[in-house]
């Protein structure tokens, strides 16, 4: 007994001592959470106003993302990219942890990965865009083959290089075979429209060029194979999918949903006439996508011509002397917030799988 009573005076205070533990443990744990989610994405200013670039302006037009994080203290803030410089722009915020996430092309997120910045893809971004080889109204030029040795304008770097690289291999030729230079696409319409390049590689404002009667689209991808379009998705910083998965699949889901609205035929109309604000006239929206599957435009499903395609810019990169070192491609790949979201939001019956093969 006397044992017994020499024991309470300690285990009180360790009590104590312990349900204080755990409380600053709790504490430490809230602390924790981030008081802000940071997104990246294509921004246009229009009229004074700031509009984004495909899903995301649903994204930010219906709120439910901001709301669910709003209940759980944490703030929403768009990152917006110039259209001039996404790539660098984006790598540079992801490298000094100013943002948690970004739309973005598929060339400079290898590119930030093989120097060390861990990103994962944790979004498709449908099908891709087309891409354009463009000439002055008065070539002869029917096909790359014919431009050997002559004056191509190509943004280096940028998402459509790889697309460009690939049409040059299929056509038995190399870079070396022409005059490449390196301008962006403001200035390389500039270049075709003035007589100084003989050839311009570009995207959906190749239509812009035609309608100006100082261009003619001579190919595009849409003549090529799936993984020969420019790709961009959603990644997400490594450090902050793996500690935060429960706010990754919160973006993954509200990407989800903006995805299966946009991608609905009904919608169709709505959605390019939203996305006029970014300049484009709604006539080059509606060929960009004429004679393909509107649906596709918006698949977030991991196939296998998704990996492909990223294993085959890796190949490219380093061929290229882009990157130093190889990336994994498999440690790109987070398919597993994608699969999550569409089961738990009913959306397993909106985009099926491309046929395979056989």
């Amino acid at each position: 007994m006397e044992n017994s009573m020499a024991l309470i005076p300690f285990w009180r205070p360790c009590r104590a001592l312990l349900a204080a533990l755990l409380g600053l443990a709790g504490m430490a744990q809230a602390a924790e959470q981030p008081t802000t989610v940071r997104i990246a994405t294509v921004a246009y200013t229009n009229a004074g106003q700031v509009t984004f670039n495909g899903p995301a302006y649903i994204m930010d037009r219906d709120k439910w993302l901001e709301q669910q994080l709003g209940e759980r203290g944490i703030r929403l803030e768009w990152v917006p990219a110039a259209t001039a410089s996404v790539g660098t722009f984006v790598n540079e915020q992801f490298a000094n942890q100013r943002i948690d996430f970004a739309f973005y092309g598929d060339l400079p997120s290898i590119i930030a990965n093989a120097s060390g910045v861990s990103t994962r893809l944790i979004a498709p971004g449908g099908v891709g865009n087309n891409v354009y080889l463009v000439v002055p109204p008065n070539s002869p030029a029917q096909s790359l083959a014919d431009l050997k040795g002559k004056r191509i304008a190509l943004h280096r770097g940028r998402p459509w290089e790889l697309s460009f690289a690939k049409l040059v291999a299929a056509s038995g030729l190399s870079f070396s075979d022409f005059h490449i230079l390196n301008l962006n696409p403001q200035a390389g319409a500039a270049a075709l429209s003035a007589g100084r390049v003989d050839a311009f590689f570009t995207l959906s404002d190749a239509y812009l060029l035609e309608d100006k009667q100082v261009g003619k689209i001579i190919w595009s991808s849409k003549q090529a194979p799936a993984d020969w379009k420019m790709r961009a998705e959603l990644w997400g910083s490594d450090g902050f999918v793996r500690h935060y998965p429960e706010l990754t699949q919160l973006v993954v889901d509200a990407y989800l949903k903006a995805a299966a609205w946009a991608a609905q035929d009904a919608n169709q109309a709505t959605y390019l006439q939203w996305q006029t604000q970014s300049g484009q006239p709604l006539s080059v929206l509606q060929r960009e996508v004429q004679g393909e599957s509107w649906a596709a435009h918006f698949s977030p499903l991991f196939d296998t011509a998704l990996k492909q395609h990223y294993a085959d810019g890796i190949a490219y990169s380093l061929k290229a002397g882009l990157i130093r070192q190889p990336v994994d491609v498999n440690a790109l790949l987070a398919p597993e917030f994608v699969e999550h979201g569409l089961k738990n939001l009913g959306l397993e019956a909106v985009w099926q799988p491309p046929a395979q093969p056989r």
